[in-house]
C-alpha cells in the first residue's frame, strides 16, 4: 500500500524545473522592463542635446560613414586584386587552380573560331581576287 502511495506522488523534479523557469522568466522580464524604461528616459534627456548639435553631428556622421565605406571598398578591391593575381600566378605555374579548365575550354573554342574565320577570310580573298581577274579580263575584251 505504501508502495502505491509512493508511486502516485509526483516527483519534485518537475516542480523544481517549473519554479526555476518561472523565477528566471520573471527576473528577465523585470530587467527588460527596466532597460526599456531607462532607454526611454535617456532618449528624452538626450533629445535636446541631439537637436542642438545636429548641425555638427549629421555632417560628421555622413563623413564618417563615407570614410568607412571607402576604406571597406578599397580593402575589398585589394583583396580581389590579390586573389586574382594569386590565381593567375598559380595558373601560369601550371598548378591548375579552380576554374582553369573552363578557361582552357574557352581558349580552345576561341582558337578554333579564329581558325575558322581565318579560313573563311582567305576563301573570300581568293573569291575577290578571282572576280577582280574576271572584271579585268572583261574590260580587256
Amino acid at each position: 500500500m505504501t508502495q502505491k502511495l509512493y508511486e502516485s506522488v509526483p516527483s519534485s523534479r518537475p516542480t523544481a524545473k517549473f519554479l526555476t523557469a518561472t523565477t528566471l522568466s520573471a527576473t528577465l522580464l523585470f530587467l527588460s522592463g527596466l532597460t526599456l524604461t531607462w532607454t526611454v528616459i535617456a532618449l528624452i534627456m538626450a533629445t535636446p542635446v541631439m537637436v542642438l548639435f545636429s548641425p555638427v553631428l549629421v555632417p560628421s556622421a555622413i563623413v564618417i560613414f563615407l570614410v568607412i565605406t571607402g576604406f571597406l571598398f578599397s580593402g575589398g578591391c585589394g583583396v580581389a586584386a590579390i586573389t586574382a593575381l594569386s590565381w593567375i600566378y598559380n595558373y601560369v605555374q601550371g598548378k591548375h587552380p579552380l576554374g582553369a579548365d573552363k578557361l582552357d575550354y574557352a581558349r580552345d573554342m576561341l582558337a578554333s573560331m579564329t581558325r575558322g574565320v581565318t579560313e573563311k577570310a582567305k576563301e573570300y580573298g581568293q573569291y575577290v581576287k578571282y572576280k577582280a581577274r574576271e572584271v579585268a579580263q572583261g574590260e580587256r575584251s
